[in-house]
């Protein structure tokens, strides 16, 4: 069984008892969420999809961290100007298990 959600602009494959990392979303640890933006269900092969959601369906889960991705560098040059400018950033993310998918 698997479902396609829509997770804070994200559209995300997901099963049950697996870990994902979706943008961040807000929550304490160990506190509850719910998905209600189910764009598919498909359980053992009996598809539902949803125009553009399906009607009644949630994933349910739980945040176990929030977390930030690799430093990716921002270097913006401008030649011959004298101009150079270095920047990281680094992407937070939330951990979350996902618990149960309902119809």
């Amino acid at each position: 069984m698997y479902a396609i959600v829509d997770i804070a602009g994200k559209q995300l494959k997901v099963e049950p008892n697996k870990y994902y990392y979706t943008p961040s979303i807000e929550g304490e640890n160990e506190s509850p969420v719910e998905f209600d933006q189910v764009l598919l269900i498909d359980n053992e092969g009996e598809v539902a999809v949803g125009t553009p959601t399906v009607a009644g369906a949630r994933v349910t889960g739980k945040i176990v961290e929030h977390v930030r991705g690799d430093k990716i560098i921002v270097f913006k040059k401008k030649r011959r100007k004298g101009f150079k400018v270095k920047n990281g950033h680094r992407q937070g993310y939330t951990k979350i298990l996902i618990e149960g998918i309902n119809n």
